[in-house]
Order: C-alpha cells, then sequence, then structure tokens
C-alpha cells in the first residue's frame, strides 16, 4: 500500500499557502475547480472547490478551499510530517501566531501545530 495524498480543508487559498509555502515550505501546484456536481456527489455540498496540490519530498496534500468550511470545535484527526528543521518550523509558526502544542509524553516531547483552518499537524524531527 502507498499513501498518494492526504486531504484536507482550507477557507482560503491565501490561508492555505501561508501554511503550507510559508511555514512548510512545500510547492504549489497550479490551482484546479472541482465542480458543484462532483463536489455534491462526494460531499454532499453544492458549491465549487478549488483544489490545490502542496508537495515536498514524499509530503502530498490536496486542500480543497472552500469558503465555508469551518474546522470542528475540538479536531482529532491530524496528519504526522517529519522536517528537515524542526526548530525552524516551530519558531516560524509561533511568529505566525498559529497555535503550537508540546506535550511531554514518554521520555520525549510531543509537538502539534494548528494551521490557519486548525487542520492539526503532529511534527517530527
Amino acid at each position: 500500500m502507498k499513501l498518494i495524498h492526504t486531504g484536507l480543508a482550507a477557507s482560503s487559498e491565501e490561508k492555505a499557502d501561508r501554511f503550507f509555502i510559508d511555514i512548510l515550505g512545500l510547492e504549489k501546484s497550479a490551482p484546479a475547480v472541482l465542480d458543484k456536481k462532483l463536489t455534491q456527489a462526494i460531499f454532499g455540498i453544492h458549491d465549487d472547490f478549488l483544489v490545490i496540490h502542496y508537495r515536498g519530498g514524499t509530503v502530498d496534500y490536496e486542500i480543497l478551499v472552500y469558503r465555508e468550511y469551518k474546522a470542528p470545535e475540538r479536531p482529532i484527526a491530524h496528519s504526522c510530517i517529519q522536517v528537515d528543521d524542526f526548530m525552524n518550523v516551530v519558531h516560524k509558526s509561533r511568529k505566525a501566531g498559529l497555535k503550537v502544542v508540546q506535550v511531554p509524553k514518554g521520555s520525549g516531547v510531543v509537538t502539534f501545530i494548528s494551521d490557519y483552518d486548525d487542520n492539526l499537524f503532529e511534527v517530527k524531527e
């Protein structure tokens, strides 16, 4: 089995760019439109979505931009990524005003960062 991409929602392209490009340093694909017919059939939402891929190394995030997207009140689902410069990602996230949670776990610390739409990312060195 091979993971092809991880699909997440965002409320704007600008918010997605600020996190996936500015914080994580991923490359952005040309945006495409997922039309109302497909979004209705797949998600039960009758509206066009903008679809953008942000890629780097073996990571591919497919972001579905839906202007009315609202994150769950208490997100649990998350994506776990290993980054090249852990401290830089944590620093940039904090500087950008993103929520960074670091909690002791066993002999180490687990770090979670929320993007601008409250998607959770467990970040490892």
